[in-house]
């Protein structure tokens, strides 16, 4: 049994260029994505003002009562504020809370 050697040269190279194709492709399409959402967030916290209610990464809902340099008071009951890194916000949303 002989092996062409000259062969298997070729279609190691030709899959090793597919492979760099795909993966260039793969990593135009994620820095594209990384990109949009970077200035989603960015939009989300300069968009960031008293009375906003907002949802936060972990799924919770509250109003924004107050914004310092790195935190944000934020009310998520009635008479409840916590104080969460302005970085845990997820989104700002247009629901209305009960009873307000």
């Amino acid at each position: 049994m002989n092996i062409n050697w000259e062969v298997v040269a070729w279609t190691c190279i030709t899959l090793a260029v597919i492979m760099g194709i795909f993966a260039l492709i793969l990593s135009v399409i994620s820095s594209k994505n990384m990109r949009r959402r970077r200035e989603d967030m960015r939009q989300i916290h300069t968009g960031l003002a008293i009375g906003s209610q907002i949802i936060f990464a972990g799924g919770l809902y509250g109003r924004v009562v107050g914004i310092e340099e790195e935190t944000v008071n934020v009310e998520v009951a009635k008479n409840t504020v916590i104080k969460i890194n302005r970085y845990a916000i997820q989104g700002i949303t247009n629901l209305k809370k009960e009873g307000n």
